[in-house]
């Protein structure tokens, strides 16, 4: 099995033979928290105020040709949403971030849906935020 990494025990993205669950486009958002002090007839100064929350998105295809079942899958990630549940994010073996992370909307776009009403495939976009 070619394990790319996880989100947590929520989604192991991976490339084998039976499998193919991937994201493509991965873009993660660094920030620090500033505050600006206005004084009177000088230019704002800005106070550094230390690290912002980390952001990452992440586009993901859903394909049953690639053994994946779309409408399971979102539905799992359907409840992590609701339930505010944190998981590791792991690219590489390596954990993106120091702390773990939240998903804080989900998109779906459905594609084919084929006999008996079955989805076929599937894009869906995980908006994640840090989580101390």
């Amino acid at each position: 099995m070619g394990k790319i990494g996880n989100l947590g025990s929520l989604i192991v993205f991976e490339v084998s033979m039976e499998k193919v669950l991937t994201f493509n486009k991965m873009t993660q958002s660094i920030k620090g928290r500033w505050a600006v002090h206005e004084p009177i007839l000088g230019k704002p100064i800005p106070e550094f105020l230390g690290p912002g929350q980390r952001t990452v998105s992440l586009p993901i295809h859903l394909s049953a040709m690639h053994g994946i079942r779309p409408r399971k899958t979102m539905e799992r990630i359907e409840r992590a949403v609701e339930s505010g549940t944190p998981y590791p994010l792991v690219i590489g073996n390596k954990k993106v971030g120091a702390y773990q992370w939240v998903i804080t909307d989900l998109s779906e776009t459905w594609g084919e849906v084929v006999k008996d009403g079955i989805l076929a495939t599937a894009n869906v976009v995980l908006n994640l935020a840090e989580y101390r």
